[in-house]
């Protein structure tokens, strides 16, 4: 109980919030992460995830690749949870100034929360390659084999799979709200994807707030650490 009212305390008196977060803020609605004990990276497939995942496999094998996302990517019935309702909410009352997220499902865009910055795209968004039609993930899970376009296209995922590079654009944003955030929460991730772990190395202040359920090897940077399930922490926090 001291701890939550030592976070809420944080929050009460700034206005100048940023979220960094990764796969365990999606956890709890029901979407696996990747390389827990569990994760997708720790299951057995015809070939590695991380090869699944890449832009060559997606050109060379598309048919295998929308298959894997129906079945471990694409969760149609996620609902946010605890922890992006409450992240929306405090963006909503003029603390929260942006969700930097690693996340594909746009769960926080369903909670509604405005400024999302996605570091690695969106399963939301999946563009014609030919023609730039947009479609959803309810499209591409619903569609059989490889989905296409109304003009016969493929369609491909806005996602940066391996052997792509970042948005530059989404790097420098994300960067300046960063660098000029008063406190820093970094939640539901263990810090070991990079370039993106590295990104929080531009917070210049005292307030850099960790809540995973178990330590990162960046345990070290965090001026307050709360381990514990995100979701469960935010949802006492009042706003």
């Amino acid at each position: 109980m001291e701890e939550i009212k030592l976070l809420q305390q944080l929050i009460d008196n700034s206005d100048n919030i940023v979220f960094f977060g990764g796969a365990g803020v999606s956890v709890e609605s029901g979407i696996p992460d990747f390389r827990s004990e569990n994760g997708i990276y720790n299951q057995k497939y015809d070939y590695p995830a991380e090869e699944i995942l890449s832009h060559s496999f997606f050109y060379t094998h598309t048919d295998y690749f929308y298959n894997f996302c129906r079945e471990k990517i694409i969760m149609p019935n996620a609902l946010p949870n605890d922890a992006h309702k409450k992240l929306a909410a405090l963006e909503n009352a003029g603390k929260v100034k942006a969700v930097i997220t690693q996340n594909i499902d746009g769960l926080h865009q369903a909670a509604g929360s405005k400024n999302v910055l996605e570091l690695h795209g969106s399963m939301e968004r999946n563009i014609c390659l030919k023609c730039g039609k947009v479609y959803d993930a309810s499209y591409v899970y619903k569609s059989e084999g490889i989905p296409k376009c109304t003009c016969g296209a493929v369609v491909k995922p806005e996602v940066v799979l391996y052997g792509e590079s970042l948005d530059s654009y989404v790097i420098s944003k994300s960067l300046e709200y960063i660098a000029a955030a008063d406190v820093l929460i970094i939640g539901g991730t263990s810090l070991s994807v990079y370039p993106a772990a590295g990104m929080v190395d531009a917070y210049r202040g005292n307030k850099l707030v960790l809540i995973n359920k178990t330590p990162t090897n960046r345990d070290n940077i965090a001026n307050y650490i709360f381990y514990g399930s995100i979701g469960k922490i935010f949802s006492q926090i009042e706003v």
